[in-house]
């Protein structure tokens, strides 16, 4: 006779996904070993960053929220009632939970063994639900509705931001496999075939057949038939391979691999041309492979981050970003996207050098004081590792005490420019740095300066506007970045004469491409007929950007795209221009990108002989709205002796 409740526990499971896909026998199997919990109101299931239970849980009646602390705060991020899994994907990626879970009512749970339902991972309906759901964000990714749509567990992209394109970001993200696995034919001898792992240090290889894989040899395999004395190490290696091996395609992702070596129980999968054994393999993808991707994604980063107790785990922190931005852009993920994970991870980089720099000093800082970022990294536009521009303001003080105050924040500006070259960013070979005297000053000085630039204006200080002008605060007092920002705001209210000194300086470079629509390349020097993609195409949006926005009194926008946008509302007459500025930007970045991580350089510089067609075509399509842009420039602030 079967068990009441645990027929009761069937029926229930039964009218819910997954577990519809399940025979009714199924159900009622998995039912016998699932545990019944009760949670009393406010009762907590688990806590964020708990490690992962040996069981999931859907709830039977009730409800429970499911809430994430973020700046000391508590946000709500869903609730759930009867027939919505808690706690499954977790188990999946291998991570901790990326939430807490709290009774909203008292509440009945069936908690059920990830080793009890790995039994059913073979069904295909139950695998395009968690594949589903891995790729839509949800815990119901079949409802129509909204209604268990989870905030990606990485917390940093956009809020504005889709959870499906969010989620993207963290699971379908391309696995790094290892190229070239080690393959011997299916009569190689046991002992002659370990012999070659161990000189190799690897923990696989592949029998082929004809180049083509038939089966897969681990240590695990050598301890279990060999070490054990039920094979000779003198037998044929075909007779200890695990066969037929399972194989994948190259662009299979991180939830994918994983689901299938939890499907068949597999530590290992064989990658090959068009992922099958009827192809030749081109790569082995193992666990550790896995693991390692999954410590690479944001979430992580951002854990690794907040842990780093020196400049060196910072360091190994940003290689690890530059490896998953490589990955991302591979995939043509949404720029976007991109630059909103670096720009976070990076805050939370230069937060973190800045508490360790502190430390380090004899004595805490003697006055408030902001330190702040310039140039592409002020405007959140950095995604490769370029050279450093940041600045330093302190309180103003009494004159006795300004050289000691000045003396201190240099110190600070030095540690500070030593420890981010130590993490991979360049000194700025222009000094435009903390360090420098020159940019360590008081409020006071600060405003000074900016007077002096903005209304005696040389064609250095007007290239040196260029880059201050786009100052963030990264970590100190916020009231002191403020403050600067507004006087420099007041000091450019209607000042047309500095204005177009700025837009000359815009005007700096001509329009990318020649009267015959041909790249206009170095004449001469270190990177003589190349393309320098940075100041030839994408410096000339962002400079007009600035001077665009700055006389439109635009505040609070110093991204070249949010500029943009702000101007396509201020001037409706020019919102087709505008739009297609914001699309060139991204283009152009992601162009930039990309090769900068292919030739291991900041892709500032093209070869053009290295670009397809199809390459130059795009590139010349992005350059478009450059020309316009300039001769909007020219008319106007009557800038007509340019050519």
């Amino acid at each position: 006779m079967k068990n009441s409740i645990a027929q009761r526990i069937a029926d229930f499971l039964k009218e819910h996904p997954p577990f519809d896909g399940l025979t009714r026998e199924e159900c009622y199997e998995l039912a016998t070993q699932i545990e019944v919990v009760y949670l009393a109101k406010q009762k907590c299931l688990f806590l964020q960053d708990d490690q992962t239970h040996q069981s999931f849980y859907v709830v039977h009646q009730g409800l429970m929220d499911l809430h994430v602390k973020k700046d000391d705060n508590d946000q709500l991020i869903d609730v759930c009632d009867d027939g919505d899994v808690i706690g499954l994907r977790p188990f999946f990626a291998g991570q901790n939970y990326a939430m807490s879970a709290t009774a909203k009512t008292d509440t009945l749970l069936y908690a059920i063994p990830f080793e009890a339902f790995n039994n059913y991972l073979k069904h295909s309906n139950i695998a395009n639900f968690l594949m589903k759901s891995f790729a839509s964000n949800q815990r119901q990714p079949n409802a129509q509705d909204r209604k268990g749509v989870l905030l990606s567990h990485n917390l940093i992209a956009d809020q504005n931001d889709t959870s499906q394109e969010r989620s993207q970001m963290d699971f379908f993200q391309k696995i790094d496999h290892t190229p070239d696995p080690f393959c011997v034919i299916d009569s190689a001898i046991i002992r002659e075939v370990a012999e070659y792992m161990t000189e190799l240090n690897i923990s696989s290889v592949i029998i082929v057949d004809n180049e083509l894989p038939i089966g897969i040899v681990t240590d695990k395999d050598l301890r279990k038939h060999v070490v054990t004395g039920k094979t000779k190490v003198h037998q044929p290696i075909k007779d200890i391979m695990s066969s037929p091996v399972l194989c994948i395609k190259r662009s299979t992702s991180v939830a994918q691999a994983q689901l299938m070596m939890l499907q068949y129980h597999i530590g290992h999968l064989c990658i090959t041309a068009d992922g099958t054994n009827k192809s030749r393999v081109i790569g082995i993808l193992s666990e550790h492979d896995i693991v390692t991707a999954q410590a690479n994604n944001p979430a992580a980063l951002q854990k690794a981050i907040k842990r780093a107790g020196n400049i060196e785990e910072l360091s190994q922190v940003r290689s690890h970003l530059g490896q998953m931005l490589e990955s991302y852009l591979s995939q043509d993920l949404p720029i976007t996207h991109c630059l909103s994970l670096t720009n976070a991870l990076h805050d939370s980089i230069y937060k973190v050098c800045a508490d360790l720099c502190l430390r380090g000093m004899s004595s805490p800082p003697p006055c408030n004081f902001a330190w702040l970022n310039l140039g592409s990294q002020a405007r959140n536009e950095q995604l490769l590792l370029t050279d450093q521009d940041h600045a330093l303001v302190y309180e103003d003080v009494a004159d006795y005490e300004h050289k000691k105050v000045k003396t201190y924040f240099l110190e600070l500006g030095k540690r500070l420019s030593d420890a981010l070259a130590r993490i991979g960013f360049e000194h700025c070979p222009a000094n435009m740095m903390a360090s420098n005297p020159a940019y360590c000053l008081s409020l006071n000085e600060w405003k000074e300066k900016f007077r002096q630039w903005i209304k005696s204006p040389t064609e250095k200080s007007v290239m040196l506007c260029s880059i201050f002008f786009d100052f963030q605060l990264i970590y100190g007092d916020k009231k002191l970045h403020e403050e600067l920002s507004r006087s420099v705001f007041d000091l450019l209210n209607g000042d047309q004469t500095f204005f177009a000194y700025l837009a000359s300086d815009a005007l700096k470079n001509p329009p990318p491409l020649s009267f015959f629509k041909q790249f206009v390349v170095e004449d001469d020097g270190e990177h003589k007929d190349e393309f320098d993609l940075k100041a030839r195409a994408i410096m000339p949006l962002v400079d007009a950007a600035r001077v665009l926005a700055l006389s439109n009194n635009i505040a609070g926008a110093n991204q070249t795209v949010a500029r943009f946008k702000q101007l396509v509302i201020k001037e409706p007459q020019n919102a087709e221009l505008y739009k297609s500025c914001v699309k060139s930007f991204y283009d152009l970045l992601r162009f930039r990108s990309k090769s900068g991580f292919a030739q291991n350089d900041t892709g500032r510089f093209v070869e053009l002989d290295t670009l397809s067609k199809r390459d130059k075509s795009e590139l010349k399509y992005a350059f478009k709205p450059i020309k316009s842009l300039q001769t909007n420039l020219k008319t106007r602030f009557r800038l007509t002796y340019f050519q």
